[in-house]
This record gives structure tokens, C-alpha cells and sequence, in this order.
């Protein structure tokens, strides 16, 4: 099989074959196992298939606004974008609360702390506040949710740690308006000491670690939001597992 022959084929029909498919084809010969596990056949066939099309990282950098899309693992820099946010607010004026489905929750630090939910992709955006609990944003501490409840209506989770006190509230966007919640039972992480991370969305809840860095150190606690009842529990954060003396000098 002639080399242009044989390139042409790998491009046009092995890229749209499945993994399996792959994989048995590259124990046909040498040549083929080392063509397919190119990584410019990887990057091709995962275009082709689909696998991480959607799949997109997004950076601030000091001066412009970065997606890179993501394929077979590695970012595509070929195919790297330039953004600018809305009203050509200021990278380092920006600092990004939650994220979820494509969404953004944004702070604009620069303009009366407003809180703004915006779609990078569709450039569409819409600004939930700029009173900000009428406080300064903290960076460590202030931090958010994206979810939808039951009844499908969109909706963002805002916390707010100011002088030792820790308030929540829930924005609509089917009702375009704020709602306050409480913590109930759960500790207050209000302390300056406390660093809150951002959410991180998993089966109808959404995650913080609250750590303090400050007394005790080294503390560590998750907070749990359940978006259908909207309540707030706290859970332990896992004890780490110290290996007994002999293993760190030989495999247990």
C-alpha cells in the first residue's frame, strides 16, 4: 500500500471509526499501531467522533480572555479564541464564582461589584446585581452556585462572608428576583479566616470547601447545598490516611 494511499485512508475513514475499532486495527502491523497512536490522530479522530467538541477551557489571562478547546486531552492552541466581556470590562477586574452547563457566574470588581451570568459561547449576558450586598467582594470568601430546581427554572447561589457573618441568597431567573436563605444548623464560616471554594455541582447538590488559614490551621469542612429543598448541611471532610513507618521506604 502506497504511503499517500494509506495516509488517506487513516484520515478518512479510520478517524470515524469507534475506539474499539481502533484498537483492534492497530494490532495489525507496526505501522499501523504507530499511526494511530499519533497525536495527531488522536486529535483528529476525537474531532471526527465528537468525543470533546463540546469540551472547552477558559483563562484569564493578564490582558484578554482565553478558550482553548479541549481534545483527546490536550488543548487544540490551533484553534484558539480571543474573548472580550461585555462592556470591555478589564481581565484582572474579573473573578469567575461558579460555573455550570456553559454558564458563568461573574464578578466585576470593577464596577460596584456586580454579579453578572454570561454565556461565553453565545455572548449573551445579564447583570443579577450591583449592589453586592451593598460590600465590598472578598476573593476569598465570596462564592456561588449554577443550578436548576425541580421545576426547571434557572437559578444562582450567592454567598456572602462579611465581618463574621455569612449570608446566602437565591436568584430566579424565571422570577428575576433575589430570595434570602439561611445556613440553618450549619456552622458560620464568616471569619476573615475562612477561604471559600467554589461550588462544584454533583447529583442535585452543590459542594464548598471552606478552609481556614488562619486558627486552627489546616481546618477543613464541606459545605453542602441541596438545590431541591435549598438547605445547607455540613459535612466532614475526609481524615487523610497516614502509611504506616515501613512504607515509605519500600511498597506495601
Amino acid at each position: 500500500m502506497e504511503k499517500i494511499g494509506f495516509q488517506v485512508i487513516v484520515d478518512e475513514i479510520f478517524t470515524r471509526l469507534s475506539a474499539e475499532d481502533i484498537g483492534r486495527f492497530k494490532c495489525l502491523s507496526k505501522n499501523f499501531y504507530s499511526e494511530l497512536s499519533s497525536h495527531a490522530f488522536q486529535m483528529m479522530h476525537a474531532l471526527r467522533r465528537g468525543d470533546s467538541v463540546q469540551k472547552k477551557l477558559l483563562s484569564f489571562k493578564d490582558t484578554s480572555i482565553v478558550i482553548d478547546d479541549v481534545v483527546a486531552g490536550t488543548l487544540d492552541v490551533v484553534r484558539r479564541k480571543t474573548l472580550s466581556f461585555p462592556n470591555n470590562v478589564h481581565p484582572s477586574n474579573l473573578r469567575i464564582l461558579s460555573s455550570f452547563h456553559g454558564l458563568l457566574l461573574v464578578c466585576n470588581q470593577d464596577s460596584g461589584c456586580q454579579l453578572i451570568l454570561w454565556n461565553p459561547t453565545t455572548r449573551r449576558y445579564k447583570v443579577l446585581c450591583d449592589d453586592y450586598f451593598n460590600y465590598n467582594h472578598h476573593r476569598n470568601s465570596d462564592t456561588g452556585g449554577i443550578y436548576f430546581d425541580q421545576f426547571n427554572d434557572l437559578k444562582v447561589l450567592n454567598i456572602k462572608c462579611y465581618r463574621n457573618v455569612t449570608a446566602a441568597r437565591v436568584y430566579s431567573r424565571r422570577r428575576e428576583s433575589w430570595r434570602t436563605i439561611n445556613f440553618g444548623s450549619v456552622n458560620n464560616y464568616g471569619s476573615s479566616g475562612y477561604s471559600w471554594s467554589t461550588g462544584v455541582y454533583a447529583d442535585k447538590m452543590i459542594y464548598f470547601m471552606v478552609s481556614n488559614y488562619w486558627y486552627p490551621l489546616g481546618e477543613r469542612n464541606i459545605v453542602a447545598f441541596d438545590v431541591l429543598s435549598e438547605t445547607f448541611r455540613m459535612l466532614h471532610f475526609p481524615e487523610s490516611i497516614v502509611a504506616p513507618y515501613d512504607c515509605y521506604w519500600k511498597v506495601c
